[in-house]
């Protein structure tokens, strides 16, 4: 028996994130890297571990891990803290690191707000270790049609991205530059092509170039205005919302974290609420309803108002997330063309193109 786990821990390691699937390699690195930042407690006495994102090949990856880690007071009691790890071969999360610094620093956690608390970063996983929230997500609460608490949800998400877009936007703040602008973001538009070109024999490419040249042609308008840029999240979405206690919620996953254009929140937000709405519920009226809410609930919590060029940014992002979310579907793996097609067809329309 010792002989098959040695040969399959061998395996394993192949890929050296596998080492943080092994409960004692996990154990061990907590108790020098995590333990020091917890005085309370005088040691860690295991780790349970469960993978939420554990996309392995050969050399590289891409995961987040949560590590159930039980805490042992001087009494000998048990203290659960939910830790995560976010790492990527090729895109090193250091930046994830460094946003949730900033935001602690610069007191955006408080009051009704909740983020991840960051523990350290890893050079060797390129992975960013944090305290993470627990709680369900606003998409749990869209499944089970709990509208009482979906109308709540989104009125407090729209105050917590006015706060956010309300920080200051020193050099530092700007941990994910290239995410700032819709042609940079990765994968990048001329990958988005290739796969797709590969995939659908260039079925689609004509459209979706129509569409990133009218779209970039806009954002770059916006960029060369003068006007000031703000801190945003760059993935908002009611999955990265968390219900963390009454009248309290939590923001999660700042790897897109940069400067940009705060209608780029408002307009991801509101596409994705009322697709996940549409999607699960299916019910037109009540996805209306939460866009309109979010939006308005935001311009009173940020004291803007709601001008011709504020909307047609806004819509501008609303028809990017779209067609990003049409790519998602176009090309994962159990993809689904009709479902990407509809998306697809809804942005050309929106955009007369």
């Amino acid at each position: 028996m010792e002989r098959a786990l040695e040969k399959t821990l061998a395996k394993d390691y192949m890929n050296k994130i596998r080492k943080l699937f092994d409960e004692q390699f996990v154990l061990d690195l907590f108790c020098r890297e995590v333990l020091p930042h917890y005085s309370a407690f005088k040691s860690i006495s295991r780790v349970e571990i469960r993978p939420y994102k554990d996309l392995v090949w050969d050399t590289t990856y891409h995961v987040v891990i949560g590590f159930n880690t039980y805490f042992l007071k001087p009494d000998g009691t048990e203290i659960k803290i939910p830790i995560f790890c976010s790492a990527h071969s090729d895109e090193p999360r250091e930046n994830v690191y460094k946003a949730l610094k900033y935001l602690w620093t610069h007191n955006f956690p408080g009051g009704f707000v909740d983020i991840p608390d960051p523990i350290f970063y890893s050079d060797d996983f390129r992975g960013t270790f944090y305290r993470g929230l627990r709680g369900d997500n606003m998409l749990h609460y869209i499944k089970n049609q709990d509208y009482e608490a979906v109308r709540h949800l989104v009125s407090l998400s729209a105050r917590l991205f006015a706060r956010l877009h309300s920080l200051p936007t020193s050099p530092d703040a700007n941990v994910n530059p290239h995410n700032s602008r819709i042609r940079t973001v990765i994968p990048g538009l001329e990958k988005i092509y290739r796969e797709m070109g590969e995939r659908y024999n260039n079925k689609y490419n004509a459209d979706l170039k129509k569409i990133y040249d009218y779209l970039t042609e806009r954002e770059d308008k916006f960029f060369m205005s003068g006007q000031p840029l703000t801190l945003i999240h760059g993935d908002a979405h009611p999955e990265n919302i968390i219900v963390t206690a009454l009248d309290r919620i939590g923001l999660i996953d700042f790897t897109d974290l940069c400067l940009g254009d705060f209608a780029r929140d408002l307009g991801a937000f509101s596409q994705q609420l009322e697709y996940k709405i549409l999607y699960k519920v299916g019910d037109e009226d009540f996805a209306a309803e939460m866009k309109s809410l979010f939006l308005t609930d935001y311009l009173r919590a940020a004291n803007k108002e709601l001008t011709a060029d504020l909307q047609a940014r806004i819509d501008l992002y609303y028809n990017w997330t779209a067609v990003r979310t049409a790519t998602y579907w176009f090309l994962r793996f159990g993809h689904d063309e009709k479902r990407a097609e509809i998306l697809l067809e809804k942005v050309k329309n929106n955009l007369k193109l």
